[in-house]
């Protein structure tokens, strides 16, 4: 993978980063890496913003734009938006809503077959975690506190779910059908609604 790749992918991935953090995790100098930086800047991918710190100059980190982003492609989003759009002029709303639910139930099935043999709450994150990390969506589950949070960098179904928002209120609900009614699944963050990142927040219920 090009340098300017691992930058963009770390970026997607963990959100703002200054030259330095990206100097020791690429095993590169700090000029090369702001001449790196410069470059994607140049190239509408990345922009940055200078935060204050008590003693010295002001930190620079930089972050994906908008363009940056999309660099990260749906998968196959156009598509799906064209179906979608057949769907509900051949069908109205209400073919289109069956169609979505449908997709649901087998989302939950295959789901719910994978984690068949997990014991506890954590091998079913874990798994559920690597699976969507299969599908593109660039998953990390993370620990602290407050309990799990699933966290999905990327939405390869970006495109479609902005078309048909109920596709995210159906991922939420597959999420929180796995699980039972022993937990409570919230989704803190939401790429669509111009976040980095989508996080479900898991809790006893």
């Amino acid at each position: 993978m090009k340098t300017i790749d691992k930058i963009l992918q770390r970026m997607k991935r963990e959100g703002d980063v200054t030259a330095k953090e990206l100097a020791q995790e690429l095993s590169l100098t700090t000029m090369g890496v702001r001449q790196h930086l410069q470059g994607l800047e140049e190239s509408g991918l990345v922009d940055f913003h200078d935060v204050k710190v008590k003693v010295g100059r002001p930190t620079r980190h930089w972050r994906l734009t908008a363009q940056g982003h999309s660099q990260f492609t749906d998968r196959h989003g156009d598509l799906i938006i064209q179906m979608l759009d057949s769907v509900e002029d051949l069908f109205g709303s209400t073919g289109l809503e069956k169609v979505i639910n449908q997709r649901e139930q087998q989302t939950f099935t295959q789901y719910q077959q994978a984690l068949a043999k997990c014991e506890n709450l954590k091998e079913k994150l874990e798994l559920l975690t690597t699976l969507r990390e299969q599908e593109g969506y660039m998953a990390e589950l993370l620990h602290d506190e407050q309990g799990y949070l699933l966290v999905e960098n990327h939405c390869p179904i970006c495109h479609a779910a902005k078309r048909c928002p109920s596709l995210c209120q159906s991922e939420l609900n597959v999420f929180q059908r796995l699980l039972g009614n022993e937990y409570l699944v919230e989704r803190n963050d939401h790429i669509i609604a111009g976040e980095r990142r989508c996080a479900y927040r898991i809790m006893n219920n």
